[in-house]
């Protein structure tokens, strides 16, 4: 991510560079300045975002910040345009958009699926799933003068795989809705595609939907549609749907770039990697140094304060868009110590990261993604111990995206 200081009457001000990029070295520079700065969004939009630790923990559980687009000042104003980039994360109905009794209600739904009991009982299927991935992505290399994609064959079928078993999507849609999350959360999108994008993938949500619908079966579409609270509330069709497109987004996209970054942080650190594969250190460490070190999501929008709100001396007015900058805070060294930029699966995780949430919206899958993770690296460096990188960090092409934060390729040599 590339950022430039505008100057404006308002004070200092980064523009945020929708063709996305490695954000640490911007993150840093913003951070030397301050733990909030102000953004300029696509399409000329004003917004903030929160990058230190403590400041960005206070902010996610602040009782005056809101996640429900009825307060962004501009959109209510109509001076969003409906192609923005980013108006689907602020418009889609669900639980990453509600607030209150309606954040409540859809998370008590949503959360029955992911219980430590119930993503325990898919631990068999992870592994399952990974051990037959790991063959794929071995053939691949065969096929590929020893190189293979690691991101095609291996840390993207396994959660996205998982997520659409658990939500009951046949495997004929799972690469469509792959490219359609892809462009949902891409940054640098034209408007006619970024509406074009969210009505197939509510076109496609919608034939899973009345699939479900016509016959249940043992998936969380199926409890969705079926599930009432005491009070005979149920899922709305817009909520379904809108529940349905943030489960699938989140639910691969961000587990995909975890298992990625994570694979490149260990093959240039092969120190750390030895400790992981001789038993000294846990493989769940490696986990959680990545979601730290290289958080899968770098800026993730949007809330709202509703009213003027003071962090860190910054005024961040009422309505405003603001983003969590989850990357930036997982390098703040006066959270995470002087050596914040170094990655290092022995660190005391005394202060715990942000890179899952915190607070009322805390990721809802956090286990789920752990587990898949922790699974997929154990296996695939048991599987192919000396595997490497097949082409030098510098030249990995990014996510076209400052939400997300990870490469788009990843070339691997898998050596038995």
């Amino acid at each position: 991510m590339n950022t430039s200081p505008v100057n404006t009457a308002a004070g200092r001000t980064h523009r945020l560079d929708p063709a996305g990029g490695c954000p640490h070295a911007d993150n840093a520079r913003l951070l030397a300045q301050g733990d909030v700065t102000r953004v300029v969004l696509p399409g000329e939009v004003a917004g903030m975002a929160v990058l230190g630790h403590d400041a960005l923990k206070e902010f996610l559980a602040h009782p005056d910040v809101a996640k429900n687009a009825q307060h962004f000042a501009a959109l209510q104003a109509g001076e969003i345009a409906d192609g923005w980039p980013l108006r689907t994360f602020a418009t889609v109905q669900g639980m990453t958009t509600a607030d209150g009794a309606d954040h409540r209600r859809l998370r008590s739904l949503m959360s029955k699926a992911f219980t430590a009991r119930r993503v325990e009982e898919l631990r068999p299927r992870v592994q399952e799933l990974t051990t037959t991935l790991l063959d794929r992505l071995d053939r691949a290399a065969a096929t590929g003068d020893g190189i293979a994609d690691l991101r095609t064959h291996f840390a993207l079928p396994l959660p996205m795989g998982v997520i659409c078993e658990l939500l009951g999507v046949d495997a004929e849609h799972q690469d469509r809705l792959h490219h359609l999350s892809n462009q949902i959360v891409a940054t640098d999108i034209g408007p006619e595609e970024a509406m074009a994008a969210n009505r197939e993938m509510v076109e496609v949500l919608g034939s899973v939907a009345a699939a479900r619908a016509a016959d249940p079966g043992d998936d969380l579409t199926s409890a969705l549609i079926a599930a009432r609270e005491e009070n005979g509330d149920r899922l709305g069709p817009h909520e379904l749907l809108g529940t349905l497109m943030l489960t699938i987004i989140a639910g691969h996209e961000t587990t995909l770039n975890l298992i990625t970054n994570a694979v490149r942080a260990l093959c240039a650190h092969r120190d750390q990697l030895t400790l992981l594969q001789s038993g000294e250190v846990p493989w769940p460490a490696a986990v959680e140094e990545t979601l730290r070190w290289d958080s899968p999501v770098s800026y993730f929008p949007f809330r709202y304060p509703t009213r003027d709100l003071t962090l860190d001396g910054t005024v961040i007015p009422k309505g405003t868009p603001v983003l969590a900058g989850y990357s930036a805070a997982g390098r703040d060294k006066r959270a995470h110590g002087h050596d914040a930029d170094r990655f290092d699966v022995t660190r005391d995780t005394a202060t715990r990261h942000l890179s899952l949430g915190h607070g009322p919206h805390f990721c809802v899958g956090a286990p789920l993604a752990r587990m898949e993770a922790t699974i997929a690296l154990e296996r695939l460096f048991t599987r192919f111990p000396d595997l490497d990188l097949a082409a030098p960090e510098a030249q990995l092409p990014r996510h076209a995206s400052f939400v997300g934060n990870s490469v788009r390729k990843l070339p691997v040599r898998p050596v038995p």
